[in-house]
């Protein structure tokens, strides 16, 4: 009797899968054009805002495989558009940017999140690189190391 519980709960398991890869999600996965970028104190400032914030922060992302397996597919897509409502590389000047504050969680350690470093490991930065970013970030929106911004970021 255990053995056929456990042989239908699979069955409806995977049927279930199956049935919820055809679930459409509103702007999944979609990579507008680039509309206006800041302008980088310097272009390794970028390079690393790329390696360790774009796939989240732009619409540049780079879509992983297990972005196209639901229910995993829709974390990624809600993650990204989350990201790109906070703060977006590629429309920059578009909209109130979180700019000011991109420095400080880098340096506490909040961005990027740990669980994306499992699956991105490029965005994994050295110590060196985590420091050169965060000065970097500093200059180019204007903000102090104390935090307080110097100029305009809408």
């Amino acid at each position: 009797m255990l053995k056929k519980i456990i042989f239908w709960t699979g069955g409806i398991l995977v049927a279930l899968l199956v049935v919820i890869q055809f679930i459409p999600l509103a702007g999944a996965k979609t990579n507008p054009a680039v509309v206006a970028e800041p302008q980088w104190d310097n272009s390794q400032t970028k390079v690393l805002a790329q390696r360790a914030c774009y796939d989240c922060h732009s619409n540049e992302t780079k879509w992983p495989w297990y972005s196209n397996v639901a229910p995993v597919s829709w974390l990624v897509i809600y993650d990204t558009n989350e990201g790109r409502a906070v703060l977006n590389f590629s429309q920059w000047g578009q909209g109130k940017q979180e700019a000011g504050e991109a420095a400080e969680t880098v340096q506490e350690g909040s961005m990027p999140p740990q669980i994306d470093l499992l699956t991105h490991a490029e965005a994994h930065l050295t110590t060196a690189e985590k420091t050169q970013l965060i000065t970097g970030l500093q200059a180019t929106f204007g903000v102090s190391r104390e935090g307080e911004e110097r100029k305009e970021l809408d």
